[in-house]
């Protein structure tokens, strides 16, 4: 059985942050982002 946890962290620049991570090859959701907030993908399943 898997499950989603999702922790929230504080930025002071999301476009900024969102930048730095994508070149370090992370993944988003863009179901869980807008402009005030993003869903950082770092793996699809935990258990």
């Amino acid at each position: 059985m898997s499950t989603k946890v999702f922790v929230n962290l504080p930025v002071r620049d999301l476009r900024k942050s969102v930048q730095f991570f994508t070149e370090l090859g992370c993944g988003f959701d863009a179901q869980f982002t807008d402009e005030h907030a993003t869903s950082m993908v770092v793996g699809e399943t935990s258990s």
